[in-house]
């Protein structure tokens, strides 16, 4: 997806950046994700960024943490966002889109006095995102179809099998990372994956291992 501001080395980005924290939640170069934001620090965290390089920083925070912690810890590695759809509701909440444009790495966080906590990051070892499309020609494309037909088949999901046909890898793989159903530790595993490949042969891997348990538990089989 082009954008109004190009993204072409790590001086294009900034060194300190607004920080969503978000459980379950996976962003990836060029993929995009709706949010619904009605919390009051990260509404003025929309407001800020919309003033500025309209950038977020997406991430996890680590699982199985008190539920009330005030600054959470989090992963060391998320995925910059640039928020390119946007829409006010007028009951306080923002409905906006944000598409992947590079993972990057925590190094410290900063001081301030914004609701939100802000981090400075380092974009450097995830220059490769930058570039659609690298490696594609790597992936397992039947392996990751056939891991699809048989998720979907044991649990009765729906898929438009036209535009699965119709997309390229990328496309493909980070698509059915970003929306597949499994958990905190699976989905920063599939982020943190160092290449294309890397991610389609732990997709399909994760996948088989969720099969496994499904067949082992009794829940379904799978042909």
């Amino acid at each position: 997806m082009p954008f109004n501001s190009p993204y072409r080395s790590a001086s294009d980005f900034p060194e300190v950046v607004p920080v969503f924290p978000l459980p379950g939640a996976l962003l990836l170069p060029r993929g995009q994700m709706p949010l619904n934001i009605f919390e009051d620090r990260y509404v003025t965290m929309i407001d800020d960024a919309l003033r500025g390089t309209r950038l977020i920083a997406l991430i996890q925070p680590v699982p199985e943490q008190p539920s009330r912690m005030a600054a959470p810890e989090l992963y060391s590695v998320g995925c910059l966002g640039r928020i390119t759809q946007f829409a006010e509701t007028g009951d306080g909440r923002y409905l906006i889109t944000l598409t992947g444009i590079a993972r990057f790495q925590i190094r410290e966080e900063m001081p301030t006095v914004t609701p939100y906590r802000q981090f400075r990051i380092d974009v450097e070892p995830f220059l490769t995102d930058l570039e659609a499309r690298a490696g594609e020609e790597l992936v397992d494309r039947e392996a990751l179809i056939e891991a699809l037909r048989k998720f979907s088949k044991a649990n009765d999901v729906a898929i438009d099998w036209d535009g699965v046909k119709e997309a390229p890898n990328e496309a493909l793989v980070n698509a059915l990372s970003m929306m597949s159903p499994y958990g905190v530790k699976e989905k920063q595993a599939l982020l943190e994956a160092p290449d294309l490949k890397s991610r389609a042969d732990m997709l399909v891997a994760i996948t088989e291992m969720e099969m496994a348990r499904q067949f082992s538990d009794g829940e379904t089989t799978v042909q």
